[in-house]
Protein backbone atom coordinates (compact mmCIF):
# COMPACT_ATOMS: atom_id res chain seq x y z
CA UNK A 1 0.00 0.00 0.00
CA UNK A 2 2.67 2.41 0.73
CA UNK A 3 4.75 1.67 -1.93
CA UNK A 4 1.59 2.02 -4.40
CA UNK A 5 1.25 5.97 -2.69
CA UNK A 6 4.59 6.46 -3.67
CA UNK A 7 4.28 5.50 -7.18
CA UNK A 8 1.26 7.68 -7.13
CA UNK A 9 2.95 10.31 -6.06
CA UNK A 10 5.74 10.66 -8.88
CA UNK A 11 3.00 10.51 -11.28
CA UNK A 12 1.09 12.80 -10.19
CA UNK A 13 3.74 15.34 -8.80
CA UNK A 14 1.23 17.21 -6.23
CA UNK A 15 1.95 21.08 -6.08
CA UNK A 16 2.80 21.75 -2.21
CA UNK A 17 2.53 25.38 -1.15
CA UNK A 18 4.91 25.73 2.04
CA UNK A 19 4.36 28.98 4.72
CA UNK A 20 7.17 27.32 6.81
CA UNK A 21 10.50 27.70 8.57
CA UNK A 22 12.92 30.68 6.89
CA UNK A 23 15.77 28.56 7.87
CA UNK A 24 14.87 25.76 5.86
CA UNK A 25 13.05 26.86 2.57
CA UNK A 26 15.79 25.78 0.08
CA UNK A 27 16.37 22.67 1.94
CA UNK A 28 12.39 21.47 2.04
CA UNK A 29 11.75 22.87 -1.92
CA UNK A 30 14.77 20.52 -2.55
CA UNK A 31 12.99 17.63 -0.25
CA UNK A 32 9.68 18.20 -2.23
CA UNK A 33 11.36 18.02 -5.77
CA UNK A 34 13.64 14.91 -4.75
CA UNK A 35 10.67 13.00 -3.38
CA UNK A 36 8.68 13.65 -6.82
CA UNK A 37 6.27 16.90 -5.87
CA UNK A 38 6.38 20.64 -6.76
CA UNK A 39 6.71 22.84 -4.18
CA UNK A 40 5.94 26.53 -4.43
CA UNK A 41 6.96 28.96 -1.19
CA UNK A 42 4.36 31.31 -1.79
CA UNK A 43 3.95 32.98 1.89
CA UNK A 44 2.71 36.44 1.26
CA UNK A 45 -0.44 37.69 2.86
CA UNK A 46 -1.20 38.98 -0.44
CA UNK A 47 -1.15 35.84 -2.16
CA UNK A 48 -1.50 32.79 -0.05
CA UNK A 49 -5.26 32.41 0.05
CA UNK A 50 -5.34 32.87 -3.33
CA UNK A 51 -2.01 29.87 -3.98
CA UNK A 52 -4.34 28.01 -1.64
CA UNK A 53 -6.82 27.18 -3.87
CA UNK A 54 -4.71 25.93 -6.67
CA UNK A 55 -2.38 23.76 -4.62
CA UNK A 56 -2.54 20.13 -4.48
CA UNK A 57 -1.47 20.69 -0.25
CA UNK A 58 -0.31 23.32 1.95
CA UNK A 59 2.75 23.08 4.62
CA UNK A 60 2.05 25.76 7.76
CA UNK A 61 4.61 25.56 9.51
CA UNK A 62 5.31 28.11 12.91
CA UNK A 63 9.28 27.80 12.61
CA UNK A 64 10.02 31.33 12.16
CA UNK A 65 6.61 33.26 12.63
CA UNK A 66 6.22 37.32 12.07
CA UNK A 67 3.43 39.26 12.20
CA UNK A 68 2.54 39.07 8.18
CA UNK A 69 3.15 35.63 8.31
CA UNK A 70 0.57 34.51 10.88
CA UNK A 71 -1.51 36.59 8.82
CA UNK A 72 -0.17 34.78 5.58
CA UNK A 73 -1.21 31.61 7.22
CA UNK A 74 -4.66 32.79 7.99
CA UNK A 75 -4.97 33.26 4.37
CA UNK A 76 -3.71 30.54 2.86
CA UNK A 77 -5.99 27.72 5.74
CA UNK A 78 -8.98 30.06 4.84
CA UNK A 79 -8.09 29.37 0.91
CA UNK A 80 -6.90 25.66 1.21
CA UNK A 81 -10.59 25.34 3.08
CA UNK A 82 -12.69 27.43 0.22
CA UNK A 83 -11.12 24.45 -2.27
CA UNK A 84 -11.33 21.68 0.05
CA UNK A 85 -7.43 21.00 0.04
CA UNK A 86 -5.64 19.13 2.61
CA UNK A 87 -3.53 20.77 4.90
CA UNK A 88 -1.04 20.41 7.31
CA UNK A 89 0.14 22.22 10.72
CA UNK A 90 3.70 21.49 11.47
CA UNK A 91 3.11 23.40 15.28
CA UNK A 92 7.36 24.39 15.94
CA UNK A 93 7.84 24.75 19.30
CA UNK A 94 4.00 24.82 20.50
CA UNK A 95 4.39 24.61 24.12
CA UNK A 96 7.03 27.72 24.33
CA UNK A 97 6.39 31.24 23.68
CA UNK A 98 2.85 31.88 24.80
CA UNK A 99 1.81 33.80 20.99
CA UNK A 100 3.30 31.07 18.92
CA UNK A 101 1.22 28.52 21.41
CA UNK A 102 -1.97 30.51 21.35
CA UNK A 103 -1.65 30.63 17.43
CA UNK A 104 -1.44 27.26 17.00
CA UNK A 105 -4.42 26.57 19.30
CA UNK A 106 -6.43 28.76 17.33
CA UNK A 107 -6.03 27.91 13.77
CA UNK A 108 -6.03 24.17 14.63
CA UNK A 109 -9.56 24.90 15.25
CA UNK A 110 -9.76 25.08 11.40
CA UNK A 111 -9.54 21.42 10.60
CA UNK A 112 -6.12 20.53 8.97
CA UNK A 113 -6.07 17.33 7.51
CA UNK A 114 -3.07 16.49 9.58
CA UNK A 115 -0.65 17.43 12.29
CA UNK A 116 2.90 16.75 12.66
CA UNK A 117 4.99 17.55 15.82
CA UNK A 118 7.49 16.30 18.24
CA UNK A 119 5.73 14.90 21.49
CA UNK A 120 6.00 17.88 23.48
CA UNK A 121 4.69 19.94 20.97
CA UNK A 122 1.38 17.73 20.23
CA UNK A 123 1.01 17.65 23.83
CA UNK A 124 1.27 21.53 24.40
CA UNK A 125 -1.29 21.68 21.29
CA UNK A 126 -3.99 19.19 23.17
CA UNK A 127 -3.72 20.85 26.18
CA UNK A 128 -1.69 18.20 28.35
CA UNK A 129 -0.05 19.20 31.48
CA UNK A 130 3.58 17.87 32.79
CA UNK A 131 5.05 17.79 29.24
CA UNK A 132 7.96 20.63 28.04
CA UNK A 133 9.81 21.37 25.31
CA UNK A 134 13.01 22.94 25.03
CA UNK A 135 12.69 24.97 21.28
CA UNK A 136 12.34 23.07 18.61
CA UNK A 137 13.75 19.90 20.79
CA UNK A 138 11.18 17.26 22.84
CA UNK A 139 11.82 16.34 26.21
CA UNK A 140 9.01 13.97 26.06
CA UNK A 141 8.26 10.17 24.64
CA UNK A 142 6.80 9.40 21.96
CA UNK A 143 4.48 6.92 23.64
CA UNK A 144 3.91 9.67 26.15
CA UNK A 145 1.69 11.69 23.83
CA UNK A 146 -0.50 8.72 22.84
CA UNK A 147 -3.27 10.27 24.45
CA UNK A 148 -2.68 13.80 23.68
CA UNK A 149 -2.75 12.76 19.74
CA UNK A 150 -5.99 10.61 20.40
CA UNK A 151 -7.76 13.80 22.04
CA UNK A 152 -6.52 16.09 19.50
CA UNK A 153 -7.34 13.59 16.30
CA UNK A 154 -11.14 13.65 18.13
CA UNK A 155 -11.37 16.99 18.49
CA UNK A 156 -10.18 18.23 15.15
CA UNK A 157 -10.37 15.18 13.20
CA UNK A 158 -6.60 15.25 11.55
CA UNK A 159 -4.61 12.81 11.59
CA UNK A 160 -2.12 13.62 14.13
CA UNK A 161 1.46 12.42 13.54
CA UNK A 162 4.03 12.40 16.12
CA UNK A 163 7.50 11.91 15.24
CA UNK A 164 10.45 9.71 17.28
CA UNK A 165 12.62 6.77 17.34
CA UNK A 166 8.92 5.17 16.27
CA UNK A 167 6.51 7.45 14.84
CA UNK A 168 3.07 7.18 16.19
CA UNK A 169 0.25 7.90 13.59
CA UNK A 170 -3.47 8.63 15.60
CA UNK A 171 -7.03 8.85 13.44
CA UNK A 172 -9.86 8.67 15.64
CA UNK A 173 -12.73 6.32 15.14
CA UNK A 174 -15.91 7.55 14.09
CA UNK A 175 -19.12 8.02 15.83
CA UNK A 176 -19.90 4.24 15.18
CA UNK A 177 -17.52 3.84 17.89
CA UNK A 178 -14.96 1.65 15.42
CA UNK A 179 -12.04 2.89 17.83
CA UNK A 180 -9.16 4.99 16.82
CA UNK A 181 -6.51 3.93 14.27
CA UNK A 182 -2.86 4.12 15.57
CA UNK A 183 -0.04 3.09 13.46
CA UNK A 184 3.73 2.67 14.71
CA UNK A 185 6.60 3.35 12.06
CA UNK A 186 10.02 2.51 13.07
CA UNK A 187 12.43 3.78 10.27
CA UNK A 188 14.95 6.61 10.15
CA UNK A 189 18.36 7.66 11.55
CA UNK A 190 19.89 9.28 14.33
CA UNK A 191 21.64 11.52 12.07
CA UNK A 192 18.15 13.32 10.87
CA UNK A 193 17.75 14.83 13.86
CA UNK A 194 21.44 16.42 13.35
CA UNK A 195 20.21 18.15 10.28
CA UNK A 196 18.43 21.19 10.36
CA UNK A 197 14.87 20.61 8.19
CA UNK A 198 14.17 16.79 8.26
CA UNK A 199 11.43 17.29 10.41
CA UNK A 200 10.14 20.57 8.38
CA UNK A 201 10.43 18.56 5.32
CA UNK A 202 8.90 15.67 6.25
CA UNK A 203 5.68 17.88 7.06
CA UNK A 204 5.86 18.92 3.89
CA UNK A 205 6.03 15.40 2.35
CA UNK A 206 2.94 14.81 4.27
CA UNK A 207 1.19 17.61 2.47
CA UNK A 208 2.48 16.50 -0.19
CA UNK A 209 0.98 12.34 0.24
CA UNK A 210 -2.43 13.75 1.44
CA UNK A 211 -2.55 16.07 -1.73
CA UNK A 212 -1.97 13.78 -4.05
CA UNK A 213 -4.32 10.80 -3.08
CA UNK A 214 -7.16 11.95 -0.05
CA UNK A 215 -9.16 8.85 -0.23
CA UNK A 216 -7.30 7.46 2.87
CA UNK A 217 -5.61 10.29 4.85
CA UNK A 218 -4.11 8.62 7.54
CA UNK A 219 -2.35 5.75 4.90
CA UNK A 220 -0.78 9.07 3.43
CA UNK A 221 0.45 10.17 6.08
CA UNK A 222 1.70 7.29 7.10
CA UNK A 223 3.27 7.12 3.66
CA UNK A 224 4.91 10.18 4.29
CA UNK A 225 6.86 9.17 7.07
CA UNK A 226 8.24 5.59 5.46
CA UNK A 227 9.70 7.81 2.64
CA UNK A 228 11.50 10.14 4.95
CA UNK A 229 12.39 6.98 7.04
CA UNK A 230 13.56 4.83 4.52
CA UNK A 231 15.60 7.77 2.64
CA UNK A 232 16.99 7.94 6.05
CA UNK A 233 17.96 4.14 6.18
CA UNK A 234 19.53 4.60 2.73
CA UNK A 235 21.69 7.55 3.27
CA UNK A 236 23.51 6.02 6.22
CA UNK A 237 24.66 3.93 4.46
CA UNK A 238 26.98 5.84 2.64
CA UNK A 239 26.76 9.01 5.09
CA UNK A 240 28.56 9.07 8.47
CA UNK A 241 28.68 12.57 9.50
CA UNK A 242 25.89 15.42 9.22
CA UNK A 243 26.89 17.46 6.30
CA UNK A 244 27.30 14.56 3.98
CA UNK A 245 24.23 12.59 5.38
CA UNK A 246 22.00 15.86 4.27
CA UNK A 247 22.79 15.24 0.68
CA UNK A 248 22.67 11.70 0.98
CA UNK A 249 19.21 11.96 2.18
CA UNK A 250 18.14 14.46 -0.55
CA UNK A 251 19.58 11.88 -2.97
CA UNK A 252 17.85 8.95 -1.36
CA UNK A 253 14.12 10.72 -1.29
CA UNK A 254 14.92 10.63 -4.99
CA UNK A 255 16.11 7.36 -5.61
CA UNK A 256 13.92 5.32 -2.97
CA UNK A 257 11.77 2.79 -4.19
CA UNK A 258 7.85 1.67 -3.11
CA UNK A 259 9.51 -2.07 -2.78
CA UNK A 260 12.37 0.30 -0.30
CA UNK A 261 9.55 1.45 1.81
CA UNK A 262 8.10 -1.58 2.30
CA UNK A 263 11.31 -3.25 3.31
CA UNK A 264 12.57 -0.77 5.45
CA UNK A 265 9.62 0.89 7.38
CA UNK A 266 8.31 -1.34 10.02
CA UNK A 267 4.63 -0.58 10.63
CA UNK A 268 2.37 -1.95 13.24
CA UNK A 269 -1.52 -0.96 12.89
CA UNK A 270 -4.46 -1.69 15.39
CA UNK A 271 -7.57 -0.08 16.43
CA UNK A 272 -7.99 1.46 20.27
CA UNK A 273 -11.30 0.84 20.78
CA UNK A 274 -10.88 2.55 24.65
CA UNK A 275 -13.33 5.85 25.28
Amino acid sequence: MTATRLDHLRRTTPLVQCLTNTVVTQFTANALLAAGASPAMVDTPEEAAEFARVADGVLVNLGTPTAAGYTAMREAVRGAGDAGHPWVLDPVACGGPAARSAFAADIVRHRPAAVRGNPSEIRALAGATGGAGRGVDATDEVGSALPAARDLARATGAVVAVSGPRDLIVSAGGADATGDRITWLASGDPLMQRVVGTGCALGALTAAYLGAEQTDPHAAVVAAHAHAGAAGQVARRTASAPGSFAVAWLDALFTVTGDDLDELAQTEETVDRAL
